[in-house]
């Protein structure tokens, strides 16, 4: 691989971020119970924050909009405000959790500074993901830190255009088949996809993959014999 600069994704591959989203959404269920049971609840709102992408993106600002979205859809309207006041105390809650990266992460990203340009391509909420890179203690590790509002095949084309290298030169690194390998395979570029055991059913995809571009390890610190 001739690689230029190696991207890393944030959530669940710089950092815990996945298992906080599902605690808030227990506690979400559990407040509509006289209403719906869980696992119903839990569907509903994934219906709901799938349906809402285009108008909220990624993040927990949408997140907690679409709890509230839900709440008043199965209560019909009848659902308390000192209820919809906890949502939005479980939202703000959600923002103010400290960052705990993965293991690993640190010793990594000394490994390859010196020999790559690395750089964070993640997306999510501007605000909320720039908190998260000053909050981690690691963002002068990074060349550039690109937060985008998806992560397909345009959005990496322009990424590398960005990054003024070819696509072949480019790798990414992240835990989610869909939004870290797929497309940046597509366009041509490489990909390492470190699993998390924790992932939103929404970036879930069941396809096996075979190209010459891809990588599988178990753990972060196993792309570094990959790259020496």
């Amino acid at each position: 691989m001739e690689i230029k600069v190696i991207a890393f994704d944030a959530d669940d591959t710089l950092w815990v971020n996945e298992p906080y989203f599902r605690e808030t959404e227990t506690a979400f269920c559990q407040l509509l119970e006289s209403f719906m049971p869980l696992h119903s609840a839990e569907r509903a709102l994934l219906q709901t924050e799938i349906k809402n992408l285009p108008l909220y993106g990624y993040g927990i600002k949408g997140f907690t909009l679409s709890m509230v979205e839900t709440a008043l859809t199965i209560s019909e309207g009848h659902i308390k405000a000192a209820a919809i006041g906890r949502i939005l105390e479980l939202g703000k809650e959600l923002l103010a959790r400290p960052i705990e990266l993965l293991e690993g992460v640190e010793d990594v990203l000394l490994a390859l500074k010196e020999r790559y340009r690395l750089v964070v391509a993640t997306k999510g909420d501007l605000l909320d993901q720039e908190r998260k890179m000053k909050n981690s203690g690691i963002d002068h590790h990074f060349h550039h830190i690109e937060i985008m509002s998806d992560k397909g095949v345009r959005d990496y084309r322009k990424l590398v255009r960005h990054l003024d290298i070819a696509p072949e030169h480019f790798l990414m690194v992240g835990n989610s088949l869909k939004s870290d390998v797929l497309p940046v395979l597509e366009l041509g570029g490489h990909a390492i996809h470190v699993p998390y055991h924790t992932t939103w059913a929404h970036e879930v995809v069941e396809d096996t993959i075979d190209h010459p571009n891809f990588r599988a390890v178990t753990g972060i610190a196993d792309i570094l014999p990959l790259l020496s």
